[in-house]
């Protein structure tokens, strides 16, 4: 079983990532992983933290020479700003700096100093924070190269930003919404291209493919909505107009649309997977929010940490890395083995014995 945690707050030291049950033999491209983590830095409206922090992944345990071993895998990447922090975020000592008590409304402030009996919702926000998903998208690098590896490619793409939809219009209005202290949300779309048929299963509800990227993306900070395929739309329309219709054309299954999105009855059907996801504006702004202030209980502004105006590019990628995770752990359910030599065998096998391009029982 694939299975990965992540450790760390934003201020700290570092954020580390352990990742559990990744077979041996993959050769890896540390450089490509490093790719995907100053993608995640990037975008249009993103804020200074990024020009502090330059993210590349070291590889403590699991890798020799370029290859998986098996092995788990410890990730980490240094956080840079931590020379600033080190006393106010120091493990042990007395408290330093001043506490955070204007909570934001948006964001888990308040109910995790209520949660965790805290009176300072820094102890809430260092953790809470998106900065939590560089180790994501470590984990997701790597999960990538496996894909790869397997013939499986994910990508991503900004769909709309703040009702706008082309680029000149999305950066136009990520301005506007910076000069007014305000932030924006917006759409992206991933897209997994050939996966085989049959990942997933419909048999329990924790193992439908499509629950699991759902929960997957819903777990990524400020995504409000997920759908497959057609999604909402299919609530507007008859069966004829969004059911994709199935056709054998020598010997191979086709399908001339794709409104299911990939995923029928909890299982790939062959098709590009296409999950799309809706992120709110950011919660803080610099024109803050009333709220109240924990220790005083006054009516107060929110508190302000920086920020970015719109990070709806760097939510993409997060993405892309929840569902190369996803991917990568049915993959290794449906076909096992605890080396890439032995998933690639029964993969192929499984293609070969696909009762459709088998000529007839007798």
């Amino acid at each position: 079983m694939l299975r990965f945690l992540t450790a760390g707050e934003s201020h700290g030291p570092q954020l580390t990532a352990i990742v559990d049950g990744f077979p041996a033999g993959v050769k890896l491209d540390v450089e490509a992983i490093n790719k995907n983590l100053s993608r995640r830095q990037q975008g249009y409206g993103r804020g200074g933290r990024m020009k502090i922090e330059t993210d590349r992944v070291e590889i403590l345990s699991g890798v020799r020479f370029g290859e998986t071993l098996g092995s788990p895998i410890t990730l980490v990447v240094k956080n840079r700003d931590w020379e600033n922090w080190r006393d106010r975020m120091s493990a042990f000592g007395d408290p330093v700096g001043e506490k955070v008590t204007a909570v934001r409304p948006g964001h888990a402030d308040l109910n995790g100093v209520i949660k965790y009996d805290r009176r300072d919702a820094r102890d809430i926000l260092e953790r809470s924070s998106a900065r939590e998903t560089t180790m994501r998208v470590a984990v997701g690098g790597l999960c990538k190269e496996f894909l790869r590896a397997v013939g499986i490619t994910i990508e991503s793409r900004v769909t709309m930003i703040g009702g706008a939809t082309t680029v000149e219009e999305m950066h136009a209005a990520i301005d506007a919404a910076k000069s007014k202290g305000d932030t924006l949300g917006g759409i992206f779309e991933v897209s997994v291209k050939g996966a085989p048929i049959g990942l997933g299963s419909h048999v329990q509800w924790d193992r439908r493919l499509d629950g699991r990227l759902a929960e997957a993306f819903m777990s990524i900070q400020a995504i409000k909505g997920v759908e497959i395929g057609a999604g909402f739309e299919c609530g507007k329309k008859f069966g004829s107009e969004i059911h994709d219709e199935i056709f054998l054309v020598d010997g191979r299954l086709v399908r001339k649309t794709n409104r299911a999105g990939g995923v029928e009855g909890g299982m790939t059907n062959g098709k590009e997977i296409l999950i799309r996801a809706a992120m709110k504006p950011i919660p803080t702004l610099m024109k803050p929010l009333q709220t109240i202030d924990i220790e005083s209980k006054a009516a107060v502004t929110a508190s302000k940490e920086r920020s970015d105006t719109c990070a709806v590019e760097a939510a993409a990628v997060v993405g892309e890395a929840m569902a190369a995770i996803v991917i990568a752990e049915a993959v290794l359910e449906k076909f096992g083995g605890d080396c890439l030599t032995d998933i690639l065998s029964s993969m192929q096998s499984y293609s070969a014995r696909n009762f459709i391009s088998r000529p007839p029982a007798h």
